[in-house]
C-alpha cells in the first residue's frame, strides 16, 4: 500500500510513467473503492475504501496492544487475516496440555452470558480455548433474556453477536442438545475459492448457536454470523 501511494504521487508529478496497476489505485481511490493491487494481499472485504482503511487501523491497533501487552482475554475474531490458523493453534495448545492427538479435538461452542459490549471487563481468559468476539448475525438475532436465537426486529437486517467460548474438547465428548450449525463467513458475499490450503476464502467454520425450535427453521432462512459488514 504504501509503495503504490508512493509511486502513485510520483506518476502524478511526472517523474515516473503512469502503468495500469497505479491507474487503476487511482480509479479506485477515485470511486472510494479498494484498489485491486491492494485486494490482492489483502483479507476478503466487500466494504467501501474510508471504512476499509478504518478497519485496517483497527486491525492493526488489535495486533499493536497484543505485542505491548501480551495475550488478550477475549480476542477479535474479525480481526484475523487467516482464522483457521488460530483456531487450529488453540486446539494445538488444548491437545499438547491434554498430551492427545490433535485430530480427536473439535471445538465445542458456549455462548456467553456477558454484555458483549463490556467484553474488556473480563480480566481472565479460559483454561482451555478462547473468548472471542466481533461478529455479526444476519438473518437472526440472539435473545440474552431466551439463550437462545430468535427472529430479527423488522427492518434490522444485522446484530451484534454475543461473546463465544470456542471450547476445545474431545469430539467423542461433546454434549449433544439441541443447536443451529451456524455458518460463519467473511463477508456477507458468502462464496470463496479453496486456497492452496484446502480452506475456503470466505467459509471460517460453523458455530453451534442454542434453539428452541426446529433447527432447519435458521437454515431457511439463511442466517449466518459475519465477520465483517458492507458499511
Amino acid at each position: 500500500m504504501r509503495d503504490s501511494l508512493t509511486n502513485l504521487i510520483k506518476a502524478i508529478k511526472g517523474t515516473i510513467v503512469m502503468n495500469a496497476q497505479l491507474e487503476g489505485v487511482y480509479n479506485a481511490m477515485a470511486s472510494s473503492e479498494i484498489p485491486p493491487l491492494w485486494k490482492k494481499a489483502s483479507h476478503p472485504s466487500l466494504m467501501s475504501l474510508s471504512s476499509y482503511m478504518a478497519d485496517l487501523y483497527e486491525r492493526l491497533a488489535m495486533y499493536t496492544h497484543w505485542y505491548d501487552n501480551g495475550t488478550p482475554t477475549v480476542f477479535w475474531m474479525s480481526g484475523f487475516f487467516f482464522t483457521q490458523a488460530f483456531m487450529t493453534a488453540s486446539m494445538q495448545n488444548f491437545a499438547r496440555k491434554s498430551k492427545i492427538a490433535i485430530d480427536l479435538v473439535s471445538f465445542d461452542h458456549e455462548v456467553m452470558k456477558e454484555d458483549p459490549k463490556k467484553y474488556a471487563e473480563i480480566t481472565k481468559g479460559p483454561e482451555d480455548g478462547v473468548y472471542t468476539r466481533g461478529l455479526y448475525l444476519e438473518g437472526a438475532q440472539w435473545s440474552a433474556e431466551a439463550h437462545c436465537l430468535i427472529d430479527s426486529d423488522p427492518k434490522i437486517l444485522y446484530t451484534t453477536s454475543p461473546l463465544i467460548w470456542l471450547r476445545p474438547m474431545l469430539t467423542a465428548e461433546i454434549p449433544k442438545r439441541q443447536v443451529y450449525l451456524c455458518p460463519v463467513y467473511k463477508t456477507a458475499d458468502r462464496r470463496g475459492v479453496l486456497s492452496t490450503t484446502g480452506h475456503s476464502s470466505n467459509f471460517v467454520m460453523d458455530i453451534k448457536m442454542p434453539v428452541d425450535c426446529d433447527p432447519s427453521k435458521w437454515l431457511r432462512r439463511g442466517s449466518a454470523l459475519l465477520t465483517q459488514l458492507m458499511t
